[in-house]
């Protein structure tokens, strides 16, 4: 079963040697070098049962104005931990505890700014049918017992956290979105983004549980670096990618739920075109595992109805914006994946490429005006 290649990796390893290097060459881009996991983190994730990993992005080039500017970027990749129908307080609680272990070994090792997949404090429910008691996942954004952890996590580790959850809005009458917040290293929340599109494929139900993002493409001014959240569907769509770049974002985290069936060919693509044509880092983040749920469901693509989702591939990586990027994180196991990447190479690959200079962003803007007007017709040119 796919479910059970444990990922590209470790299959690439039994070539030769002298096509491996050429091999990871042509799927990687320039190699990255391996960082010293320290032993504090290494015994955590073997005690723990996860796997850990480190590389080096190498610098574009050096400049003479000013110096690398070094960041450690950890992606946290994980299973549920209690079944689906376990109290929901447990489900959560187990949750918390498993990733503040998890965001523990990331600081050991440095990490500056980490980043959790989407909806990490509960199964991935948005297939089901059924609202209930999914929803009662949902927590406050700015106060919630989540927020509530990760900032303490945050100023204890002097550490940016990524903690994307369901999010219930209370100012406007508690309906759900599905959220990104961002939490300084000083504790405090920076702020908070949501997704900004939902898909209508297969098995997701999602739109029956919260609604499309609005609150269009923040970067978040970290002391690490501009950040922006591109959350999961929202890899589909160019034009996403493009506005977060356009804001200025170094590097943008895109934490995801999805399974091998559905996207796994496209999954090793998507972060790292965007990376190359925006200019920034990208980071991929997949959850892990097969979840099974209480009741059966059916799916938009006409199957049986089934219990469960499929299998969630992990194969977290980075991607910098010289189309270079780090081994994937395993199919089947939690995983902390660390790189250090140098942000000054954002700059230095647009003056390479100039891909900004040369954008025509006004003749899109046009088109595209066009296009979204009631009355717009395709400009197609025909024989006489």
């Amino acid at each position: 079963m796919a479910s059970e290649f444990q990922d590209v990796e470790s299959a690439l390893e039994q070539m030769k040697d002298e096509d491996l290097s050429e091999v990871k060459r042509i799927l990687y881009g320039k190699p990255c070098d391996k960082l010293e996991i320290p032993a504090s983190a290494v015994s955590s994730a073997n005690e723990n049962e996860f796997e850990i990993a480190g590389y080096e992005i190498p610098s574009v080039g050096m400049e003479q104005g000013r110096p690398p500017r070094r960041v450690r970027i950890g992606l946290i990749q994980n299973k549920i931990v209690k079944p689906t129908d376990a109290p929901i307080k447990e489900q959560v609680t187990a949750l918390h505890d498993r990733i503040s272990l998890m965001i523990k070994a990331a600081h050991d090792c440095g990490v500056n700014i980490v980043g959790l997949q989407e909806a990490w404090t509960m199964p991935f429910a948005f297939c089901t049918r059924e609202k209930s008691p999914w929803t009662e996942f949902a927590e406050s954004a700015e106060d919630g017992p989540t927020t509530k952890l990760c900032q303490e996590l945050a100023k204890n580790y002097n550490m940016v956290i990524i903690s994307p959850i369901l999010e219930r809005d209370s100012l406007h009458c508690g309906v759900l979105w599905n959220t990104a917040v961002v939490i300084s290293n000083s504790g405090e929340v920076l702020g908070k983004t949501r997704k900004n599109h939902i898909p209508r494929v297969g098995d997701f139900n999602e739109s029956t549980y919260y609604m499309e993002g609005d609150t269009g493409h923040r970067v978040f001014q970290t002391a690490f670096g501009k950040i922006a959240v591109n959350i999961c569907y929202g890899r589909h769509h160019p034009l996403n990618w493009l506005m977060f770049g356009l804001n200025g974002a170094e590097i943008v985290f895109n934490p995801s739920a999805t399974v091998g069936a559905l996207s796994e060919p496209m999954w090793p693509i998507e972060a790292r075109c965007a990376a190359i044509a925006n200019h920034y880092f990208t980071c991929a983040i997949n959850r892990v595992g097969s979840e099974t749920f209480p009741n059966e469901f059916t799916s938009g693509d006409g199957k049986k109805a089934h219990k469960d989702f499929g299998h969630f591939y992990g194969s977290s990586y980075v991607a910098s914006p010289d189309g270079s990027r780090t081994p994937g994180l395993s199919r089947t196991r939690d995983g902390l994946l660390v790189t250090s990447i140098d942000l000054n190479s954002c700059q230095q690959i647009a003056d390479k490429w100039g891909f900004r200079m040369t954008g025509r962003y006004e003749m899109y803007a046009d088109s595209l005006k066009k296009y979204a007007s009631h009355d717009f017709k395709p400009d197609i040119v025909k024989e006489k």
